[in-house]
């Protein structure tokens, strides 16, 4: 038990933390949008309460849920909080995809926009084949309160390279390893949105080959860092 409490304990201070990133890159308004992360070595998570401020977050705020985005009983100290409104969401996704250790979901306003279009964004950029390994693609409409935007994420996924998806009408979702590789891939997800809407302005952008993408995805996932 003294091993789960210490996991629990070290993945709520990481999620709070990430929040900050949220707000630092300007991903987020008011209390939109949040940061999950799967608890190691157990069928829990950790995300962000639903409605309260950015700047209010601590990690005793922090919630804990089992993984249908039910808060969980426990010996850790839920603080009488719902979880946000996406927990049902992220739930569907750790228990769908058992690589996946965080989800993210924003309101960025250039990925919106994509998501509003309904389009995918197209891969025209190097950071793109880099971080995407091709376009961010668009998964369907799906109302919020029950894991159909979970379904639509892991269906839309699967199968991609690419750790964002537009949710048609609503916005990204980026899923990482861990909660900090989702972060930075919605981070990432928003910067490549707006430049490639800012090169549309000045006419059709080009697009990679698929065999330049490919060579380039696996570089990055491969061989680029330490």
């Amino acid at each position: 038990m003294s091993a789960l409490l210490d996991a629990i304990a070290a993945t709520r201070a990481e999620v709070c933390a990430l929040h900050g990133e949220l707000t630092r890159c300007s991903l987020v308004v008011w209390t939109a949008g949040n940061v999950s992360a799967r608890v190691p070595g157990a069928d829990l998570m950790v995300i962000k309460p639903s409605g309260v401020a950015y700047d209010r977050l601590t990690p005793e705020s922090m919630v804990v849920t089992d993984l249908f985005g039910t808060p969980a009983d426990g010996d850790w100290g839920n603080p009488g909080l719902s979880p946000s409104s996406d927990a049902a969401a992220a739930g569907y996704v750790y228990r769908s995809m058992d690589d996946v250790g965080g989800v993210v979901h924003t309101h960025s306003t250039y990925a919106t926009a994509w998501a509003a279009r309904g389009g995918p964004i197209p891969c025209v950029l190097t950071m793109m084949a880099d971080e995407f390994g091709g376009p961010i693609p668009v998964g369907p409409l799906a109302l919020i309160g029950d894991d159909s935007i979970g379904q639509g994420i892991v269906a839309t996924l699967r199968d991609s390279n690419s750790p964002a998806v537009l949710m048609r009408n609503h916005g990204p979702f980026t899923i990482g390893s861990d909660a900090r590789a989702a972060v930075k891939a919605a981070v990432m997800c928003e910067e490549v949105a707006r430049t490639v809407h800012i090169s549309r302005q000045l006419g059709e952008p080009l697009p990679l080959d698929a065999e330049v993408t490919a060579a380039l995805f696996a570089r990055y996932q491969n061989v680029y860092g330490q």
